[in-house]
């Protein structure tokens, strides 16, 4: 386990998050408070003389999607807040940080990597930047390295950007398998992912498995039958690349509802690459997220913007393969729920920093700063359809980012500065 990295929870019992009404009640004096959950021995802790408070809560602060809370403070009692409000409201505890005229805001939530992998891809990535375009094949040489590390490797690799990632503000992460391409190798992914978080996918349909690539039917029966079966216990989720040369909208559908079956609930890889069916079959199967829509039709933006399907944008793929962008201000602007991720993996997106996705998306996609701070906390949470993290609300996990600087707008103002100077998780600070 690594250390500050537990389990975020049990994925089949979610921790409710106070109604609109009951925080609208408890609102007084720009403060919101609930009644600790916790036994009176729980020591408390002030974090006062916040410059700028990002709550995520539009009954909070300044009224906006951000509930921007100015010199603020906030109370952990336990792994959960307790309150917010008006630094010179705050109750009294028995602990006390000063952030020094600093910015707070939700820690991030990663929604989307494959971080269960061996070896890299430096000579492809090279190859790419000398006018070599991306494809979805580059995949099986990941597959190689991967069935041939010990699980000792996978995971110390994989603890390895778990603690990258959490350095730089990220206190949830979904991962997925997809690398094995056989029964045992997704199961042991899944199985090693899942002794770090419940946000586990099972992504055994990547890419049709090597040893399948002249009949790949009977490569979405192994997906589907299995490898499912060997799989299904360790996992929350169910995945596919549904692309051109990985699998068509006929096999996503098959690999999705088979997983839904198990009670694995779907996400997808969608029209990353080219126009396809990816989206328009997410919303047809209440897909948590579809992932990329880069390539997306006046269809696929309306879908999207009447479902309760995320789009989850990452930028760190077409910053790493030279892409056309996503066009965020046309999906905002049309009402869809907008996610940020890394997409951390060692093909196509190799960073672990959302902060960088963060400065990306205002640069390069048509968003502003406020919009790409709520898409990486609350719209990564939403996508993993939870609504104990990604937000500073009383009953909401402890889960904090202290940056070194006043504002969340600095994220992307100075791009490539680490500015992430502290990071709670569950109340305890392991930054």
């Amino acid at each position: 386990m690594t250390p500050g990295l537990p389990p975020a929870r049990p994925a089949s019992a979610p921790d409710p998050a106070p109604t609109a009404d009951q925080a609208t009640k408890d609102a007084m004096s720009n403060a919101t408070t609930v009644s600790p959950a916790h036994s009176a021995s729980t020591a408390s802790t002030l974090i006062t003389n916040i410059a700028a408070l990002v709550t995520n809560d539009p009954s909070s602060g300044d009224g906006s999607p951000l509930g921007l809370v100015r010199d603020a403070a906030v109370v952990i009692e336990g792994d959960r807040i307790v309150w917010t409000g008006d630094h010179s409201k705050a109750p009294a505890t028995d602990n006390r940080v000063d952030a020094g005229g600093r910015a707070v805001l939700p820690g991030f939530v990663d929604s989307h990597s494959h971080l269960v992998f061996a070896g890299d891809r430096t000579q492809e990535f090279n190859a790419r930047m000398s006018g070599r375009p991306y494809g979805a094949g580059g995949i099986r040489t990941t597959v190689a390295a991967t069935r041939a590390a010990s699980d000792e490797e996978l995971e110390a690799n994989l603890t390895r950007y778990l603690r990258e990632a959490l350095r730089q503000g990220t206190t949830t992460f979904e991962t997925k398998s997809g690398y094995g391409l056989t029964v045992a190798d997704e199961a042991r992914a899944l199985r090693i992912a899942a002794a770090h978080t419940d946000e586990v996918t099972y992504l055994g349909a990547h890419i049709v498995a090597p040893e399948h690539t002249e009949d790949p039917a009977s490569y979405v029966a192994l997906v589907t039958g299995e490898m499912l079966d060997a799989c299904a216990p360790y996992a929350r989720w169910i995945d596919v690349f549904c692309e051109k040369g990985a699998f068509d909208g006929d096999q996503a559908r098959a690999v999705l509802t088979a997983g839904r079956a198990r009670g694995l609930h779907p996400r997808i890889h969608a029209n990353q690459l080219s126009y396809g069916p990816g989206v328009q079959l997410a919303v047809e199967l209440d897909a948590a997220s579809a992932d990329h829509c880069t390539h997306l039709t006046d269809a696929d933006v309306d879908a999207l913007a009447n479902s309760r399907t995320v789009a989850t944008l990452l930028p760190g793929a077409e910053f790493s393969t030279r892409a056309a962008w996503p066009d965020a201000r046309r999906l905002l602007d049309a009402g869809v729920t907008v996610a940020l991720s890394t997409d951390c993996n060692p093909g196509s997106s190799f960073t672990s920093s959302v902060p960088f996705c963060v400065a990306l998306a205002v640069r390069e996609m048509g968003m502003t700063p406020d919009e790409a701070v709520w898409s990486a906390t609350a719209g990564g949470a939403a996508a993993l359809r939870r609504t104990d993290i990604g937000r500073l609300t009383p009953g909401a996990y402890a889960d904090l980012t202290l940056l070194d600087a006043p504002s969340h707008v600095h994220l992307a103002y100075r791009p490539g500065v680490p500015l992430v100077s502290g990071v709670w998780r569950r109340g305890a600070r392991v930054v």
